[in-house]
């Protein structure tokens, strides 16, 4: 018994010290936000040894200047020799063909110099709605490739839809297609092991955004690439919602249909989305990649949508889809109308929300009805009561699950993408969003949003208020928690 005791005083007391010199080097070299690091302190105080291996998790501060140095050195380079000739126009006296580009021309440089986000006037835009829409679009624009597609997905899985699109790649990638395909470690966890074989012995390429270290196994929770990016030929592009699997198409029956916006570019904004591939291509396959230049196909299109590529990430120096968000907030008279699958706005992106329903302006919140990550959900649902009190509108969408990320801000700009209204889409993972400057897909997203309405269910205050003690509970411990979920 002796032997026990002695065991355990020595396993505390050395993971005391141990917790002692972490948390005085989680607050001399994390640099984060100090409501964060309070809360680690307290995890690591109060749950020893635990708390440790909670931060391994979804932690890991630390090591991201060193993680991503490396990264913004060799982006640098990459970036001038790409953008030369961008930025050359960009620096110039810039016409813009519709007079209502001007009236926005702060949000447009903004995105300029946070995200170096080339502005093009002359894009159309295809919006989709249903995974069926979508997968059947992305399968002909892949049949119909002559020179090249690069895939770039946060989850891609070998069930119905994921086999018939690597089957279409290999196809392609036989007739001497150039095909690489991007995925995160964590998103293809779930793949099954060989489905890319006779893709890459047709010639397919293969990267994989921070792997695991042991098959089916990370730690690394955070830092994931949350992107959804096609580029077809350098003509045409995909981004957006939708990963690669069934249930993307409704056929789980967890969530049963699945809400999600996805848009096809054709125009000048391809651009944008081929270099950030290009970049997050270098980063995974440790590749060079000396020969990958922007060099679009001089192709007429009837369209003339403005349209910014913002991307952002722990790489970046500003949030600048975050930032996006706040101006569209702040510049809006007269609604502003939102879809996000989790709802954790930070401080900015509460008050900004907060003072627009005070001001009056028609501002509409809809999030799914039921949770994929409790935490998450139950955080959200603690942050609606106040916004309530301040006019702003929240529905919960009844019709399957909500994982559309699009923001319209009065009658012309609109924002769809790969980012959520959460501090894990502004901090933590890498992001892309597509800001779109155009009457017609704004009333289209208008209507849209007017159509899922009619699936949802108001949240109003006197529902709020009965809430029980037992979620009440929920919410409050897992907002405590929201700046690390």
């Amino acid at each position: 018994m002796d032997y026990i005791v002695t065991a355990y005083t020595w396993f505390f007391r050395n993971i005391l010290w141990l917790n002692i010199i972490f948390a005085i080097l989680l607050v001399f070299f994390e640099r984060r936000n100090p409501t964060t690091t309070w809360l680690w302190l307290m995890v690591l105080t109060f749950l020893p040894g635990i708390g440790f291996l909670l931060y391994l998790f979804i932690g890991q501060d630390m090591s991201k200047k060193k993680m991503f140095q490396q990264k913004e050195e060799e982006d640098r380079g990459f970036r001038d020799r790409v953008l030369k000739q961008g930025q050359k126009i960009q620096e110039e006296e810039y016409k813009y063909l519709n007079p209502k580009f001007l009236e926005h021309e702060d949000i447009i440089k903004m995105h300029i110099l946070t995200s170096e986000a080339y502005f093009s006037q002359d894009n159309e835009v295809e919006l989709y709605f249903s995974g069926e829409e979508k997968f059947a679009a992305l399968l002909e624009s892949i049949s119909n490739a002559e020179k090249y597609i690069y895939i770039e997905y946060y989850i891609i899985k070998s069930d119905g839809i994921g086999t018939k699109i690597i089957d279409k790649l290999t196809e392609k990638a036989k007739e001497g297609v150039e095909v690489k395909v991007l995925f995160d470690g964590m998103g293809g966890r779930n793949l099954k092991r060989g489905c890319f074989d006779e893709f890459k012995e047709a010639g397919g390429e293969i990267a994989i955004f921070f792997p695991p270290f042991v098959p089916f196994f990370t730690l690394r929770i955070n830092y994931r690439n949350h992107r959804k990016i096609c580029i077809i030929d350098g003509k045409e592009a995909y981004v957006g919602g939708f990963n690669i699997g069934d249930e993307y198409l409704g056929l789980s029956k967890k969530f049963g249909f699945w809400r999600d916006t996805h848009i096809k570019i054709k125009g000048t904004a391809v651009g944008g989305l081929q270099w950030r591939f290009f970049k997050d291509w270098r980063f995974a396959a440790h590749k060079d990649n000396a020969h990958c230049e922007v060099d679009l196909p001089k192709i007429k299109t009837e369209g003339n949508a403005g349209i910014q590529i913002v991307s952002s990430g722990p790489d970046s120096k500003w949030a600048s889809v975050k930032d996006g968000y706040f101006k569209m907030i702040t510049n809006a008279r007269e609604r502003i109308y939102i879809q996000t699958p989790y709802f954790i706005p930070d401080d900015s992106i509460f008050e900004a929300l907060r003072v627009a329903g005070l001001s009056g302006l028609d501002v509409k919140v809809m999030i799914p009805c039921k949770p994929d990550h409790p935490f998450v959900y139950w955080a959200g649902l603690s942050y609606i009561g106040e916004l309530l009190e301040a006019g702003v509108k929240f529905y919960t969408y009844e019709n399957g699950f909500l994982h559309s990320k699009t923001f319209i801000m009065d009658d012309f700009i609109t924002s769809v993408g790969t980012a959520n209204l959460d501090i894990r889409s502004f901090k933590l993972n890498f992001e892309v969003n597509a800001f779109i400057y155009d009457e017609g897909v704004n009333k289209r997203m208008v209507d849209q949003f007017h159509l899922d309405l009619d699936y949802c269910k108001e949240i109003t205050m006197e529902e709020y208020e009965k809430r029980s003690n037992i979620v009440k509970l929920k919410e409050s411990i897992s907002r405590l928690l929201s700046p690390i979920l």
